[in-house]
């Protein structure tokens, strides 16, 4: 019978007890190498970022909007009274002048009140003609009656001094001298009235006709008032340009107020340009604008002339003139560029502007390495920016390049490596 021996037992033991250590040793030290290995770089394919050096000098600071063209000079036309739509003469597109007729009209009262109120005046005016007839006839025979009376007052006035005469020779009475001088007062005093009386027809003619012309004035401005209302069937565009819109169509009956047609100058344009909100605190009247009208020709200097004061969906509307002749094909509701030039920044440095670059903030992003394989992400503060390019404070320096393009998928990375 075999004895096991108890020492062979113990050794077996500690064997596997040194095995284990061994493999908890090595699975430690493989657990703590892994742990310091870095994190791998991930690629990246040159071609497919926007790389960009970092520069000094100047840089014009620019602010960029979009928007059409519309016209400086717009002319909506009213209806001025109640009417029925009889005609339409123009079609929109057409070139009108100031005075063409839009559209006719018609309203019979307007019309009958019209034909009422120039029949009223060429009454009065006939009357008026009567009334000079009538009054002077009333003049002239009070100046002949006022003529007779002095002719008999004068012939009166010498046969009394002839009369004293005589009396004074004893070749007349006395009673034949007092009637002679009763005579010669009596004229007199006729002479006096009808002189007066001449004159009160002579005032009261003047006073008559003076009511008649002033009634007849009222009467002209009536009829003027009426004539003008029936003139103002015939709407007219007031204003050289192109019909634009026409609302109205025939038999369409029409009140006061509403608007029938727009007519807009086409040869007198401005650029309204859509400036974001947050950028349009530095925009000023009177600043330089290069408007492009896309249409293959050069671009047209112009002004900022206006700037909304309201914001609408993230957006103001800055007004810019257009300076000079219009370029060929520029036409109201044309699409333009519009590139406001603010100021000008002297020996800054200057990079192109990130994807996500905005004024006064601070971004992490890669510049590349010495080896130009390899790039790291640093922090770079940026400070004015223009529509391309943006002033670095720190961060970087002359001569550094820089991805500008979005790299937000790489933001667990500080490294990245170019391919």
């Amino acid at each position: 019978m075999d004895i096991p021996r108890k020492s062979a037992a113990r050794k077996k033991k500690i064997r596997r007890a040194i095995y284990a250590l061994v493999v908890l040793i090595v699975v430690a030290g493989i657990t703590v190498g892994v742990s310091r290995l870095e994190r791998a770089v991930p690629p990246v394919d040159r071609p497919t970022v926007l790389l960009d050096t970092v520069k000094r000098g100047t840089i014009p600071r620019n602010e960029r909007g979009l928007g059409t063209l519309v016209p400086l000079e717009i002319q909506l036309v009213p209806a001025l009274s109640d009417g029925r739509v009889e005609k339409r003469l123009v079609q929109q597109g057409e070139h009108v002048k100031a005075d063409t007729v839009l559209v006719e009209l018609s309203n019979p009262v307007i019309q009958q009140a019209a034909l009422d109120a120039e029949s009223q005046f060429r009454a009065a005016e006939a009357d008026l003609a009567s009334l000079k007839v009538q009054m002077e006839k009333q003049v002239l025979d009070q100046r002949a009656t006022a003529a007779s009376v002095s002719a008999d007052y004068q012939k009166a006035k010498l046969e009394a001094e002839v009369t004293e005469a005589l009396y004074k020779q004893d070749l007349k009475s006395k009673l034949e001298r007092d009637l002679a001088n009763i005579q010669a007062t009596n004229l007199a005093t006729r002479n006096e009235i009808e002189v007066k009386r001449l004159g009160i027809a002579q005032d009261e003619v003047k006073a008559r006709l003076k009511s008649q012309e002033e009634k007849i004035s009222q009467l002209r401005t009536n009829s003027d008032l009426k004539r003008k209302q029936v003139d103002q069937l015939k709407v007219r565009a007031g204003i050289d340009g192109v019909l634009q819109l026409l609302f109205v169509e025939v038999g369409q009956q029409i009140t006061p107020g509403f608007t029938i047609a727009r007519v807009a100058n086409p040869n007198r344009l401005k650029a309204e340009l859509k400036v974001a909100e947050t950028r349009v605190r530095d925009i000023v009247p009177g600043q330089l604008v290069i408007i492009d009208t896309r249409t293959g020709v050069p671009p047209v200097t112009g002004k900022v002339i206006r700037i909304d004061p309201s914001a609408q969906n993230g957006t103001v509307t800055v007004d810019a003139s257009l300076d000079g002749e219009l370029p060929k094909g520029a036409r109201p509701e044309l699409s333009v560029d519009g590139t406001i030039q603010l100021e000008k920044l002297e020996n800054v440095l200057y990079v192109g502007r990130p994807v996500h670059g905005q004024e006064g903030n601070t971004i992490g992003l890669f510049k590349i390495e010495p080896d130009g394989v390899h790039a790291s992400r640093v922090q770079v503060k940026l400070g004015r920016s223009s529509v391309t390019s943006i002033e670095v404070l720190d961060g970087l320096k002359e001569g550094d390049q820089v991805i500008l393009s979005d790299t937000s998928q790489f933001d667990n990375f500080e490294r990245i490596r170019l391919r």
